[in-house]
């Protein structure tokens, strides 16, 4: 299966239980202020898809309601937040692509900081197009399996003209035109390889993993993607000592 859809996965439910929540506010109300900046100041989420997707995210991770309000209040009025999304590339050991989305009110402190976590762990960033032409800008809709069966997956996928499927011990994974993203609940935005490089040797999947858990730390970053495949009993394993 899609190494990063799994490790984004287990990430989430780490995050669901450890000291690393006020960080997950944080980014979150940076995507709430930036929903309400890129729709123009509406602050209705009826009327603001983008807006609406990140404040189901919010609730799913149990964000306080006066949280969120600050957030859109910072996307409003003539103190607004000047934040904006930014995508950077990156080539990782082992011929891994990775796709770096930031949100930041300043590139100058951004950008650095990214090198720097790179370098560190023995990637380096590309230029513009470098390593996004193995990657198609879609989105993603998670099904836990527990609660849905094959049929209404495959339903689903029908009915979305769904990219792709995949699957692990937990959870359906279907990707869908990005265009559809905004006519389902629960959806967010990916990148989905368009091509995967498999990493079987737990030592370079562990340096792998581990950098892009430090880029993910970064206050600025919000997620980042990657083009690599690798097993997942690995994955758990290498997940339970980050």
């Amino acid at each position: 299966m899609s190494g990063h859809s799994k490790w984004a996965n287990i990430k989430r439910k780490k995050e669901a239980n450890d000291k690393v929540r006020g960080s997950i506010f944080s980014k979150l109300s940076r995507l709430i202020t930036l929903a309400v900046l890129d729709g123009g100041g509406i602050t209705e989420p009826e009327h603001n898809v983008k807006l609406r997707m990140v404040i189901e995210k919010a609730k799913a991770s149990n964000m306080p309601k006066d949280n969120i309000q600050r957030a859109i209040e910072k996307g409003t009025g003539p103190n607004k937040a000047l934040l904006k999304e930014v995508l950077y590339e990156a080539f990782a050991p082992g011929g891994v692509a990775l796709m770096i989305l930031a949100t930041t009110d300043n590139s100058n402190r951004t950008l650095p900081e990214i090198r720097s976590v790179l370098e560190r762990g023995g990637a380096k960033l590309g230029v513009q197009g470098s390593v996004s032409h193995l990657f198609q800008k879609c989105g993603l809709v998670t099904f836990e399996k527990i609660n849905t069966t094959q049929n209404e997956v495959l339903s689903f996928s029908e009915k979305m003209g769904a990219i792709d499927i995949d699957e692990d011990q937990d959870n359906f994974y279907i990707y869908i035109p990005f265009e559809n993203l905004g006519k389902v609940k629960g959806g967010e935005m990916d990148f989905g390889p368009t091509s995967k490089v498999r990493i079987d040797e737990e030592s370079k999947a562990r340096s792998l993993l581990l950098l892009i858990e430090n880029l993910e730390a970064l206050d600025d970053v919000q997620k980042v993607f990657g083009n690599f495949d690798m097993p997942e009993p690995l994955i758990h394993k290498i997940s339970s000592s980050l």
